[in-house]
C-alpha cells in the first residue's frame, strides 16, 4: 500500500500525516507514506485544495483533515 499526503507543509497537512500514521499503526498495516509538497505533482492527481490523501493512486480526501475513522475505513479496517 502506498499513501501520499499532499500539501505545502502547513499544520493541517502535518495533522493529516499524523492521522494516517496512527491509523496504519492501529490497523496493523505496513505502508509507505510519502509527503508531496510540489504543486505540479499534486495537480497531476487533480488535487487543487490541500491537504489531500491518495492511497494506491486513488484520491481519498481533498481540502480537509480526515478523521481517524475515515482513515481507518480507507485502509480496509
Amino acid at each position: 500500500m502506498e499513501i501520499k499526503v499532499m500539501g505545502p507543509g502547513c499544520a493541517k497537512c502535518g495533522e493529516t500525516e499524523k492521522i494516517m500514521k496512527a491509523a496504519l499503526a492501529e490497523a496493523g498495516i505496513e505502508a509507505s507514506i510519502e509527503k508531496i509538497s510540489d504543486f505540479q505533482q499534486i495537480a497531476k492527481f487533480g488535487v487543487f485544495s490541500t491537504p489531500a490523501v491518495v492511497i494506491d493512486g486513488v484520491v481519498k480526501c481533498v481540502g480537509k483533515v480526515p478523521s481517524r475513522a475515515e482513515a481507518l475505513s480507507w485502509l480496509g479496517s
